[in-house]
């Protein structure tokens, strides 16, 4: 989507326009000469959130789908749980969509570019990442790959499991903090500063999961500013989806790691990691290691000159998107 199309479906009349009348202090608190503010858009989208979820883990229960609890987290019961988050996160953003007059594509997920190169390409760049790490890692005698955990159908089964789990692990995380929350929190205090605030609780959140530590949670924050960055260079999301996806799916499924302090079943190796924390991660894994700053350096260089700001001269009457680099 263009500039041009974000601004012209934004600037249509919705729900959320100010009242007619004169700006006076109490209409300036709520609304901005155009729509409601950005943070009490922000907040609206959250509660939808969290009412969503409710009600979609509620039926989930009801129709007894496998689910996360206590006694430990399954494949079957995380994909239940990942498509319920996707669910909800979308539906909030499609209802914000219509309130605001903007088309569900302009958060970040154009259906135009769905699964296309740029996907493929982050998909690509999720597998090296997790590959050179691991080959770092082992390097220092740190990895070790162990015998096969699975065999024949199971292994393929599984693989296609975890593949389509992480998949919406891609689409929810990504969306939830680069998508309408990004887009909406840039509009009102600008595209950095709302992707440093969402990066860094992104990263303060991983720190629930067991055998999560700062360096995990440091790790985690700044590859949510690289992704961040891939979004202002790229103008979507599909890209980090794909790299996502395919990072955990790599860490989880193929080089059977911790990802980010968890470990699940039915990953493909007995894999070990053993030695300085530093080097392997620790409890939390590979995205603990020093080893994957380096990667994500590599990767910030890639999007740099892959994916160049763009520069466009803006006429008076034109709006960039939140999502894009635009220079005079």
């Amino acid at each position: 989507m263009t500039p041009e199309q974000i601004h012209d479906s934004s600037s249509l009349r919705s729900p959320l326009s100010p009242p007619e009348g004169p700006i006076n202090f109490a209409r300036s608190i709520f609304w901005n000469e155009c729509e409601l503010r950005a943070g009490w858009r922000f907040l609206i989208y959250l509660l939808f959130v969290v009412l969503f979820t409710m009600a979609g883990t509620f039926l989930a229960t009801a129709l007894h789908f496998p689910q996360i609890d206590r006694t430990g987290i399954t494949a079957t019961s995380m994909l239940v749980h990942e498509c319920v988050r996707v669910i909800t996160t979308f539906a909030a953003a499609a209802i914000m969509g219509i309130l605001e007059a903007r088309p569900f594509g302009g958060y970040g997920l154009p259906h135009a570019a769905a699964f296309g190169a740029r996907f493929w390409q982050g998909a690509a760049w999720g597998i090296a990442m997790i590959a050179v790490i691991i080959f770092l890692i082992g390097a220092f005698g740190g990895f070790s790959f162990g015998d096969l955990a699975l065999r024949g159908s199971v292994l393929w089964g599984y693989a296609v499991l975890w593949a389509v789990v992480f998949l919406f692990v891609g689409f929810f995380e990504e969306f939830l903090f680069r998508g309408y929350a990004q887009f909406t929190l840039a509009d009102g205090i600008g595209f950095w500063p709302a992707a440093i605030f969402l990066s860094a609780l992104f990263g303060a959140i991983h720190l629930a999961n067991g055998g999560e530590n700062w360096r995990g949670a440091l790790s985690v924050m700044f590859i949510g500013l690289i992704f961040a960055f891939a979004l202002r260079r790229t103008g979507n999301l599909w890209f980090v989806v794909g790299l996502h996806a395919a990072f955990d799916l790599g860490e989880t499924f193929l080089f059977s790691v911790p990802d980010s302090g968890m470990r699940f079943e039915g990953h493909l190796s007995n894999a070990t990691l053993t030695g300085s924390h530093w080097i392997t991660g620790g409890s939390v894994g590979p995205e603990g290691s020093l080893f994957s700053f380096l990667t994500m350096g590599c990767v910030a260089l890639f999007i740099h000159f892959a994916f160049p700001a763009r520069k466009t001269a803006l006429s008076t009457n034109e709006t960039p998107t939140p999502f894009l680099d635009h220079q005079i």
